[in-house]
């Protein structure tokens, strides 16, 4: 459990009188107010007033909070054994546990008339699934080795089809054990995709490179390409450049929703690394009679 200044957050001295602790609030809960300020870290700044004053207004609760000494905000700590004993909480561990919710609960408790444990949620995990493309696409079962209080156990989770890259999954009740009656926590499941040989996504589309010969290029080709479901053949438009962006709508991975993103094919001109002699009289031949000059435009701006 992390240790919270509740007197810092409302910038009184720990021996302030009610009255003292309701006005420091009032003034910064209105400069704060997200209604009334758009500085960055303002809602922070108000839950965290918020929270103090909650604590410190209620006598049973400020009393609870005292007792556990003052400590550097941040720091990790447990409640000492004489007030876990004086707050009838059978010595359990509090390291999973928000100071705010444990005093809230203790305060519920005591007004309640209660002397019974307090509910306490399970520990939430997070841990990493790294799958492939194909995978995302159209969905998978991954196991994961977790280690837990219980020390360790193996669960088998559903990955449905049309996850991202970085996408988090939520897996309720499925994380540590809740106790008195608490809920049990999550597991908070960060998805990869592994690198492709062919394809480069992203969220839903696929980009790919895409090499043409010279000819198809400019005459104007249909060339057979790879996607996630087998070959499709993908017309090349006449003058087609370097650079260029042919989409094959709906080829991309599957969204989730029922739909899919794009495929995307970026083109770049390759050329022969070797010519036969055939090839190099075709080449002088096309280069005596064409006027196309790719240097042109740029020659042109430069004059200008």
């Amino acid at each position: 459990m992390k240790y919270k200044d509740y007197y810092a957050a409302l910038g009184v001295p720990p021996d302030a009188d009610a009255e003292q602790i309701k006005k420091a609030y009032r003034k910064l809960a209105r400069h704060y107010h997200p209604d009334l300020s758009k500085s960055a870290g303002t809602e922070a700044r108000f839950k965290e007033i918020g929270e103090a004053y909650a604590t410190l207004k209620d006598p049973e609760k400020r009393a609870a909070y005292d007792e556990l000494g003052r400590r550097p905000a941040g720091q990790e700590f447990a409640p000492p054994p004489q007030w876990t004993h004086e707050h009838a909480f059978d010595g359990q561990s509090f390291e999973d546990i928000d100071l705010a919710d444990l005093l809230d609960a203790l305060g519920r408790r005591h007004r309640g008339g209660a002397r019974g444990p307090v509910p306490m949620h399970g520990r939430d995990y997070e841990t990493t699934a790294r799958i492939s493309l194909e995978d995302a696409h159209r969905g998978t079962t991954v196991s994961l080795d977790l280690q837990d209080e219980t020390g360790g156990r193996r669960l088998d989770v559903t990955i449905p089809a049309g996850v991202s890259e970085g996408q988090k999954l939520r897996l309720r009740g499925k994380g540590g054990k809740g106790r008195n009656g608490g809920a049990d926590g999550d597991i908070y499941l960060h998805v990869t995709l592994a690198p492709h040989p062919v394809f480069r996504p992203d969220r839903h589309d696929l980009h790919f490179d895409l090499p043409l010969a010279p000819w198809e290029a400019a005459l104007g080709a249909e060339v057979e390409v790879s996607t996630l479901d087998g070959p499709v053949v993908l017309t090349v438009p006449p003058g087609t450049r370097s650079g260029r962006k042919l989409r094959l709508r709906g080829r991309g991975l599957a969204n989730g929703r029922g739909g899919r993103g794009d495929l995307y094919a970026n083109v770049h001109i390759d050329v022969p690394a070797a010519l036969t002699e055939r090839e190099r009289e075709l080449f002088k031949e096309l280069a005596g009679a064409s006027r196309f000059d790719p240097r042109a435009v740029v020659a042109k701006e430069s004059a200008k």
